[in-house]
């Protein structure tokens, strides 16, 4: 079992005895779009099956340069699943009865012979990275279940219509909920156990308590849908604003992980902090990120002609100095003089820069963020 690993370059690694022909013809498909499937090589040496789950274009580089992340799907892997049994076997799940020790050794026993591909959420039939027993999801709590039986028993009676928080951000359909693990354990745990089967870093939450869940949906008449969320601790000593993001399968690719993390960015900035996500990132995530930080800092750039600190740039936009000081230098944007990092934007290059970063997709809407800073219940 081989975890996903991000693909960079022109496009992923070929053995040189590709013919030129061959050479001639990749090169005209490029750059490859999200979804496509090809054979590329591992650090095993060999081929393998991939799919491209998300691209970023590269600064430096030609048009057709573009950093890819791929998912290898052959791959079951399970082991970060299996390697938390003993600590479940410890500490029960409570409300999750399916997850007890007997259970787990019987679903460990099930694994060698046969593997559920894809889960039912609402109306989507969606393909797993990562393993799953419980291939039956309910959209609003969400609670998962074996059979197809149970979850039309249980959405007979779940009265659970949108996250089990507060709204604390509703800009047409779509609405962020503010979440409390403490408050709010099996929702957590759901989300969690959720989010493990597409995120091969991602460690499964059983205490929950620690953390808060920005749930981000999309809303009609039926209710509020699940798209993706992100958690962090109530009090991190590394002043974290960020532990886990992750959007549905069906939700990809529009936007919606971009603005997941600006939202974490504003909500630093109502606390009056200067924050950062949790280390380390997966390869998608620091791509992601990397796509923010550069079109943020870009359009801060531009405004102020270049006229600014580092230091300034990080209280603007609640970006750490290091942070910064990563991505400036890929856009040629600093120069160390007389000891201390300086801002050298050259307007050229600056809007060379921001045609190939692109529009950042959905915006946040800082005047329809409502929320003052966790407090801890007495």
């Amino acid at each position: 079992m081989t975890p996903p690993v991000s693909a960079s370059g022109n496009a992923p690694r070929f053995e040189s005895m590709e013919s030129e022909a061959s050479r001639k013809r990749r090169a005209s498909i490029l750059p490859l779009e999200v979804g496509t499937r090809f054979m590329c090589r591992w650090r095993d040496g060999k081929y393998h099956p991939v799919k491209v789950i998300e691209r970023c274009k590269m600064h430096i580089g030609g048009p057709n340069d573009y950093e890819y992340y791929v998912h290898y799907t052959e791959c079951n892997k399970l082991e970060n699943y299996l390697h938390q049994k003993r600590k479940i076997d410890e500490t029960h799940a409570e409300g999750h009865e399916e997850l007890d020790a007997a259970s787990l050794r019987e679903h460990e026993e099930f694994t060698k012979v046969k593997n559920i591909a894809t889960i039912e959420l609402g109306r989507y039939e969606i393909e797993t990275w990562y393993f799953s027993p419980f291939p039956y999801f309910c959209e609003f709590c969400p609670n998962f279940m074996k059979r197809k039986e149970q979850l039309q028993r249980h959405m007979r009676k779940c009265d659970l219509k949108h996250p089990p928080g507060d709204e604390i951000y509703r800009n047409g359909t779509l609405s962020m909920f503010d979440v409390d693990g403490k408050k709010n354990k099996i929702y957590g745990q759901n989300l969690c156990y959720l989010a493990k089967l597409f995120l091969d870093h991602k460690t499964l939450y059983y205490d929950v308590d620690l953390f808060l869940f920005y749930v981000l949906c999309e809303c009609d008449d039926r209710g509020c849908h699940l798209v993706g969320y992100f958690s962090n601790e109530k009090h991190s000593e590394e002043s974290y604003n960020l532990a886990c993001i992750f959007t549905l399968p069906p939700y990809q690719s529009n936007g919606y992980g971009n603005f997941l993390i600006a939202f974490s960015y504003e909500l630093s900035k109502k606390e009056g902090k200067v924050d950062a996500p949790e280390r380390p990132l997966s390869n998608l995530g620091l791509l992601s990120y990397r796509g923010y930080w550069t079109r943020v800092l870009l359009y801060i750039l531009k405004k102020h002609k270049g006229n600014i600190s580092i230091k300034e740039l990080s209280n603007m936009t609640a970006i750490k100095a290091e942070d910064i000081l990563n991505t400036l230098p890929s856009l040629e944007f600093i120069q160390y003089r007389k000891g201390q990092h300086v801002i050298c934007a050259d307007p050229k290059v600056l809007d060379r820069h921001l045609k190939a970063a692109g529009c950042g997709g959905l915006e946040v809407y800082v005047s329809k963020l409502i929320r003052t800073p966790y407090k801890e219940q007495g």
